[in-house]
């Protein structure tokens, strides 16, 4: 029996920015798993606003993804996506 694996969509490995790969490292990665070391970044040096958790203060690593001081989660993936290519 053939066993299937996902390797499209977000389970199709991405080559990260320099930029961005400054945040989730260098190696071809999923892009669930990309998105997922992004939060951890955000929530290990404490990133979200407090009086406001969808929004995001970009410190000078993700200044350099997110191209502006300030992002909102839901703006968040787009500007990750021109950060990657397959």
């Amino acid at each position: 029996m053939a066993t299937t694996t996902k390797t499209g969509g977000i389970h199709a490995p991405v080559q990260p920015s320099p930029e961005l790969g400054a945040i989730v490292g260098n190696d071809k990665l999923p892009r669930s798993q990309v998105i997922s070391k992004v939060w951890d970044y955000i929530k290990a040096h404490n990133l979200q606003n407090p009086e406001n958790k969808r929004e995001i203060v970009a410190d000078e690593k993700l200044k350099k993804v997110f191209g502006k001081d300030r992002c909102s989660m839901f703006e968040m993936n787009k500007h990750i996506s021109a950060h990657v290519k397959a």
